[in-house]
Parts: structure tokens; sequence; C-alpha cells
């Protein structure tokens, strides 16, 4: 059976907040993020509606299954079960068609929806197996909870080789570089105003810290810096900045330059709760005077440099305890910011 569209498309990860984060597990994450084909049988042993309840009674004894899709010109049209195998053998009536007994009314679920779809619907109906369509309602599988319990572990072992993969790429990719300095440079183009896109930037940065084997504490340090530096580009400037990150084996280097408005007053810009954010920043939550203030926190240095209408280049640096060095000098040369 031929995948639809929506199979092609494969995994689509739910966007999830950090708040989120510290609720849903794994488990729970992939419910959402596999789809049912992923997980279901294709291998389906179907029935016709003009064949006999006999013929059904021996499909499900040398199947060894406790039901059975109905299909008629490929589409789904009934469901034999064992209960309806029952109500035959009571009136004594194994010769009949199929048609006469099976179940019509079948809940069945799209192989395109998520896990967690056939898990509600496992949950509302207590049934044990459910008939798996496409948008056609063209039956392409059946699905139970193990196919879902397999997939979900399948798929476990999958991200952890993936993740273990791309950690021992990350670490080890420059190992054979001799050079005097070496340094990993991310770099981002931040655009003015582009609240929708905020802190995917800063996203990006604690995930490649994590895989380069940071620890947790170092990455949210460089996490809500960085972030801050990135909302101030976007609520402040004219034409959005640069932000710059470079990680090196002793020390994290953070930059961000732009050439919009400047700061008039550094040391009151330093100032808890003082903020120049316009209001279209206010009333989305953003600009509370208190990202300096929070960057300044997180960092052992920070440097500003702006003035009036001269732009501004703010300059932050974290300085790597021997527990947090990083084992190998990854990255590309390149000077310093």
């Amino acid at each position: 059976m031929s995948n639809t569209l929506q199979e092609t498309q494969g995994r689509k990860g739910r966007p999830i907040t950090d708040n989120d984060a510290q609720d849903i597990t794994r488990i729970e994450e992939l419910s959402y993020d596999l789809r049912i084909f992923e997980v279901m049988s294709r291998e389906v042993f179907t029935l016709a509606p003009a064949q006999t309840m006999r013929e059904g009674i021996e499909l499900l004894r040398v199947k060894r299954i406790s039901g059975a899709p109905v299909v008629a010109d490929g589409q789904l049209v009934g469901i034999l079960s064992t209960e309806d195998l029952m109500r035959a053998l009571t009136q004594n009536d194994l010769n009949a068609p199929i048609r006469n007994y099976m179940t019509v009314n079948v809940i069945s679920v799209k192989s395109y929806e998520p896990v967690v779809k056939a898990i509600e619907t496992f949950t509302r109906t207590n049934i044990g197996r459910l008939p798996v369509t496409n948008e056609k309602d063209e039956l392409v599988g059946m699905i139970t909870k193990g196919d879902i319990t397999r997939g979900v572990l399948v798929a476990i072992r999958k991200d952890y080789k993936e993740e273990e993969i791309r950690r021992y790429r990350v670490r080890h990719l420059f190992e054979d570089i001799t050079s005097d300095r070496t340094s990993l440079i991310l770099r981002y183009q931040i655009k003015p105003r582009d609240f929708v896109n905020g802190g995917q930037a800063s996203s990006h940065i604690k995930r490649a810290m994590l895989r380069l084997g940071a620890t947790a504490q170092l990455a949210r340090q460089c996490g809500i810096a960085v972030y801050e530096a990135e909302m101030n580009l976007i609520i402040h400037t004219t034409n959005g900045g640069i932000l710059r990150v470079q990680i090196e084996p002793h020390r994290i280097l953070m930059q961000t330059t732009d050439d919009g408005p400047g700061i008039p007053d550094v040391n009151k810009a330093l100032q808890p709760g003082w903020s120049t954010a316009p209001q279209e920043a206010r009333n989305m939550g953003f600009g509370a005077g208190m990202g300096l203030v929070n960057i300044k926190s997180c960092v052992d240095k920070m440097e500003i440099f702006s003035g009036a209408g001269k732009g501004t280049r703010l300059m932050m640096e974290i300085h790597l305890r021997p527990e947090e060095k990083f084992s190998a000098a990854e990255g590309t040369e390149e000077p310093g910011i």
C-alpha cells in the first residue's frame, strides 16, 4: 500500500515551551511527534462482505487475531469481531454472509494522525485494535497498543543513537586540527520587531552548547544572556543586528552589534526597571528594563559601547571552570570578537 502525502511528510515536531518541557516526558512528546503510519502494522488480514461467517472464524483462528476488517473495493466497510462471531454461533448461522453480522459503524484512525489520537481512542472505547485508513478512507493498516509500545521504544533507541552520533561528531570533528587558537563561531542575523521568531537564535545556541558537552547550568547561563541580547536587538533597533557567539575551550565570548539609535545613557540602562522599549513591545510583555541586569548576572564580564545615534556593541564573556571546559578545541579558527 502506497504512502499518502501526509505519510511521506514524516514526523512533524510539536513546539514545546520551556515550561512545558518540565512536565512532558520524552515518551509523551513522542506520542505527539510520531504519526500512526510509523508504528502501525501494515500486514492486515481482511475479509469480504460476501464471505461466510465460517470463513471468518477460520481466519481468526489461523491468524490468532481477535478481529478482522471487512473491505470492499479497497474501502473499509465494517469489522468482524469475536462478539459478532459469537452471535452467529448462537444462532447456528455460520453459512450466513459476513455482511449480516459485521459491525458497520467502525471506529478507525487516520494514518497521518499523531499516535496520541490512537491512544485517546483506545482509552475512550476500550477497543483492542483499530483499523487505520488514509485520506481516501482506504484501509492501510491496523494498530494495537502493542504496536504503539514497540514504535515508541524504537523511536527512543533511534533518538538516543542519533544524539550520541551528533555529540561524537561535534566533539571530535576538529581533534586532528592543530592551531594556536581554535574556536567555534555561531552567527545570527536578527531582524527588528520579529517577535514571532524571538528566542530562536538563543535556543539554537543553547542546544549547540549541550551537544558540545556543556553542563546544563553553563548552557542555561549562556542561553539567558544571549536571549536577552537577542530580544534587545528585536525591540530597540531600527534595522536589527548581528548576534555572534564564539565558543573556545576555556571561555565563551558573545557579542551583539547594531546601527540603531544607540543608548544615550548607559549607566541608566544598567539600572533595574529602566527601559526605553516601545509600547508595542510592552503590550507583548517585553521591555521590563531587566535585560541588561539579567545578562550581567549570568556572565563574568560585560561591556557596552554605545551613544545616541551611534548604534550599540554589547560584549559578554563567560569564563569556564575546570569541570566546564570543553575537552577539545572544537570549531574553526577566526579572529577574536
